[in-house]
């Protein structure tokens, strides 16, 4: 049995909830970061890991040619980017560098308000493992995004649209955890029945976000934005042909730009479809839910009209980084409405 909150833990909460959103909204700003340096082709531009000495960026013109120089050494610069100027390279190192500065910064803006929680005692029963699993999965993922950076390194031009997709999920993933953690704290508990098609199907709308961001990690990693700049047609066809163009088949699925951007529109019209079933039913049955779910409905609209304007206009930075903010904006929607369904009254709790 869980011990009850002290009245120090019950005090804490607001400030547990604020922190967590703003751990979140750093995360939304991480990924529509690192968004902008997969898009200016600046991933690569540093070549090193070094999770101390790598927040220093080159202090001099000494520094700044050695780094360089390192960069030179790669295929990225001799295949595509020969007779890159410094002036350029430091314009792709400063996105680099901002996005693991930016990482660094989150890790940082979580352990010490963690700690200073932890030692004040303020953390009540059942939330630290919880709150640890997240600086755990952080420190994970800045390992993941230099495991997706070797991938360009050697053999490549870019990064593995493989290890960049899980980078990105386990970024959305972090964020997501945040969320669902700040709005548990101090209410009343969450409980997933199987025999509640609602909860169900406001289990199936969040995994269906989660996998869409998947998927657009894989367009992003193959610039299948870049290709096939027509709506509602794709190639001249509703369908086109070329979708099984590899074998493997299985390939087509993570390799084949087409058959990834054609499965990205589809996610799309199917979240569409399954998020206005859902608010017509719950509309239709007097829950109270049904204004999570038009909620959720709008803002897929929204990012439905936001990806077809950035493909339409064949993928520029600022429309490109939008797209990737409103997908979290999309999640964020789908994980209210989820909590907003499983959640019940707890006698056996305290709900302030």
């Amino acid at each position: 049995m869980t011990a009850s909150p002290t009245e120090r833990q019950i005090a804490a909460r607001p400030f547990i909830r604020l922190w967590l959103y703003g751990v979140a909204t750093l995360l939304v700003l991480m990924v529509v970061v690192g968004g902008a340096t997969r898009l200016t082709d600046s991933g690569l531009s540093i070549t090193e890991w070094q999770p101390l000495l790598g927040a220093i960026p080159p202090l001099n013109d000494e520094a700044w040619h050695q780094a360089f120089a390192k960069y030179r050494e790669i295929p990225e610069y001799q295949v595509i980017n020969a007779g890159m100027t410094l002036e350029q390279f430091k314009y792709i190192y400063w996105w680099e560098w901002v996005h693991r500065f930016l990482g660094r910064f989150i890790g940082v803006a979580f352990f010490l308000p963690f700690l200073g929680f932890a030692i004040s005692r303020s953390i009540e029963p059942g939330l630290t493992g919880r709150l640890l699993s997240l600086f755990v999965f952080g420190g994970a993922q800045g390992a993941l995004g230099w495991y997706m950076v070797k991938s360009g390194l050697v053999d490549r031009v870019d990064v593995s649209q493989y290890r960049l997709a899980a980078h990105l999920s386990l970024a959305v993933a972090i964020f997501a955890a945040s969320l669902w953690i700040a709005w548990g704290i101090g209410r009343p508990r969450r409980i997933l029945s199987w025999r509640r098609p609602m909860s169900l199907a406001a289990v199936f709308l969040v995994a269906l976000v989660f996998v869409q961001i998947a998927v657009g990690g894989f367009v992003a990693g193959l610039d299948a934005g870049m290709g096939y700049n027509t709506w509602p047609l794709m190639d001249g066809a509703l369908i086109p042909a070329g979708l099984d163009a590899m074998s493997p088949s299985w390939r087509n699925l993570f390799e084949n730009a087409l058959t990834v951007q054609f499965i990205h529109r589809g996610i799309a019209y199917l979240l569409l479809a399954a998020a206005l079933a859902t608010l017509i039913v719950l509309r239709r049955s007097g829950a109270d839910q049904w204004r999570s779910a038009a909620l959720l409905l709008v803002a897929i609209l929204v990012q439905m009209a936001l990806g077809i304007w950035t493909l339409l206009a064949q993928v520029p930075v600022p429309l490109g980084l939008a797209h990737q903010a409103g997908a979290l904006l999309v999640l964020a929607a789908a994980l209210w409405h989820l909590d907003r369904t499983v959640s019940v009254p707890s006698p056996d709790r305290d709900r302030r």
